[in-house]
């Protein structure tokens, strides 16, 4: 089985392949290129590598966010139009729950993180027991570091958390990170190249029968789009 895992939802995108259970290509987005013109490129050099074309691929995973709008459009966009023309299942998950899982020996409250930008990342707190195991503790959030910090110190309630970021500086660097040190965590940092734990997680999901449907495929932007926020609150450009 060919499985095309896809995540543009910020500038550290990749796209990966997997033929058969075994991952056999990871593009990484290592420019300024818009993803409209790298995406299928990209695809097809990983493709080449499996001796496959689109029409041979038999599961299309993709990070559905939280991330940039543009570029989780583009994502969406392309799965849905390629699912459409060569009759393709469709996965669809949490980038966030994507880095918690790269965490494979932990057992208990793992969070994930990177940025946000506007002095904000982006955030999940996960629970992981035995396997399968893992379930988020409340909906995936946009936050001020600090504040993401001690939501988590008041989510898990004394327990140990297990710590992973795109972005250690903006973990480390938050006055509310020293307490959790001196409870002996740690912060790992994560590595890029998630869309292939996109792909991977899609399989797990496709084993157990659960696919997404195309049609209702939708982004998980967690914060609106400036346009949204222009034209639903003038008040906060001093209208």
């Amino acid at each position: 089985m060919i499985t095309l895992g896809i995540d543009t939802c910020e500038a550290r995108g990749s796209v990966a392949v997997r033929e058969d259970g075994v991952l056999v290509s990871v593009q990484k987005h290592e420019s300024a290129e818009d993803y409209s013109s790298w995406l299928l490129p990209a695809v097809e050099r990983g493709l080449a590598t499996a001796e496959a074309r689109l029409r041979d691929i038999q599961l299309l995973a993709v990070a559905c966010g939280p991330g940039s709008f543009t570029g989780v459009r583009v994502g969406l966009t392309t799965v849905k139009a390629w699912a459409e023309l060569f009759g393709i299942k469709v996965v669809g998950v949490s980038r966030l729950e994507v880095m918690a899982r790269q965490l494979r020996d932990a057992t208990g409250f793992v969070a994930a993180s990177f940025d946000a930008q506007r002095g904000q990342v982006f955030g999940g707190l996960y629970w992981r027991e035995g396997e399968p195991g893992w379930n988020i503790v409340e909906e995936e959030m946009v936050i001020a570091p600090d504040d993401f910090v001690r939501w988590v110190a008041e989510k898990t309630r004394g327990d140990i958390v297990r710590w992973i970021t795109l972005d250690a500086e903006l973990i480390a660097g938050v006055p509310s990170w020293k307490e959790r040190v001196e409870r002996g965590e740690t912060l790992i940092r994560c590595a890029d190249g998630l869309a292939a734990g996109v792909a991977e997680l899609g399989e797990e999901r496709a084993r157990m029968g659960k696919f997404t449907d195309p049609l209702v495929l939708d982004a998980n932007y967690v914060r609106r789009s400036d346009a949204e926020i222009f034209w639903k609150d003038p008040a906060s450009h001093g209208k």
